[in-house]
């Protein structure tokens, strides 16, 4: 190399070097300066739904940390694309966030012919919030009170069995699903278009199990009128006396959960910065005490555990859905 060739790969070489400081200076600024307006969080779930409720808890004490104000924008319906998919086309600036439950991020990718959204390159996990293990439960009048139970009554009654599915290719759904071929149980599915009207079934007799969200039973379950036969998790849950689906069947688990999502491409100091203060606050004893009255249990990830749990989960999720036969509509 001569003298001339030298001094070019020098000067190279000190521009890749201040851009990167440029950079690094950038991102610090950006860090110290966000937010400094108002931040909006999108629910892709309807207002007084689980995930609804939970977001606003957050964003209040987030607004709060942040001394600006974090509204809370619903966007329901098909399977959580309209709010997914916004929430893919918005600015990547941080001010833009999603609350996003389990099914809306891995399974309606997975049973839908045109999501308008690819979780793998419009999207970024920044935090999980925690998990929320859903439960199996039957009319208390209908004599069930076991899993053992329903499988032998829906073979020995084939045909007079039915299960119903809280929104089609729900969570709830294919958990309840999975749960009807392990026993190989052979009940009909009865599709609902929302977990209210489920429950207004079940309870009205209409049918004889259904799945769901622990807050969406809970009280249902207390008062005496749904018998709750199992969780979903692989191990029981603390302060519920409730069996596992494992327990009656090994391997099974199947788990609800919700993160903070962002647009791909957000800066990385904002993400470190929303990490943060997402895992101080759901893991404060106030709000540890909230969620688990909920049925949700929290977590505390880095960006990258969040996104690796994020991978785990569309895994899990394929598999289920292929192990269902489940093509895209």
């Amino acid at each position: 190399m001569n003298i001339r060739q030298h001094h070019r790969l020098s000067r190279r070489l000190l521009g890749v070097a201040a851009l990167a400081a440029l950079t690094l200076l950038n991102a610090t600024a950006v860090a110290q300066t966000w937010p400094n307006k108002a931040v909006k969080m999108i629910v892709p779930a309807g207002a007084g739904a689980a995930p609804d409720v939970i977001a606003r808890l957050l964003g209040e004490r987030l607004g709060q940390a942040w001394g600006q104000g974090v509204v809370v924008e619903n966007r329901p319906g098909a399977g959580g694309i309209p709010g997914m998919s916004a929430l893919a086309r918005s600015a990547n600036d941080g001010y833009t966030l999603g609350f996003v439950p389990a099914a809306m991020g891995t399974i309606t990718p997975l049973v839908y012919k045109n999501p308008q959204f690819n979780p793998d390159t419009d999207l970024s996990s920044v935090a999980t919030i925690g998990t929320s293990p859903l439960v199996l439960v039957a009319n208390a009048t209908s004599g069930i009170q076991s899993l053992q139970d329903l499988a032998r009554f829906a073979r020995a009654n084939p045909g007079k069995a039915n299960f119903a599915a809280p929104q089609p290719n729900s969570l709830p759904h294919l958990a309840g699903e999975m749960v009807n071929k392990a026993g190989n149980m052979g009940m009909t599915t009865v599709p609902y278009p929302a977990p209210p009207a489920a429950l207004a079934g079940l309870l009205g007799g209409d049918v004889l199990m259904t799945t769901d969200g622990i807050p969406g039973l809970i009280n249902q379950i207390k008062s005496g009128r749904l018998k709750a036969l199992a969780v979903t998790s692989a191990q029981r849950l603390p302060g519920l006396d409730i069996p596992t689906v494992a327990e009656t069947y090994p391997g099974y688990e199947a788990i609800g959960w919700f993160q903070i999502i962002v647009p791909a491409g957000t800066p990385n100091a904002v993400i470190e910065k929303i990490n943060a203060d997402v895992n101080r606050i759901i893991n404060s004893p106030e709000m540890v005490t909230r969620l688990n009255d909920m049925g949700v249990y929290p977590r505390s990830d880095t960006p990258a555990l969040a996104r690796d749990f994020f991978a785990s989960q569309q895994r899990a999720m394929k598999k289920l859905v292929s192990d269902l036969g489940i093509q895209p509509q």
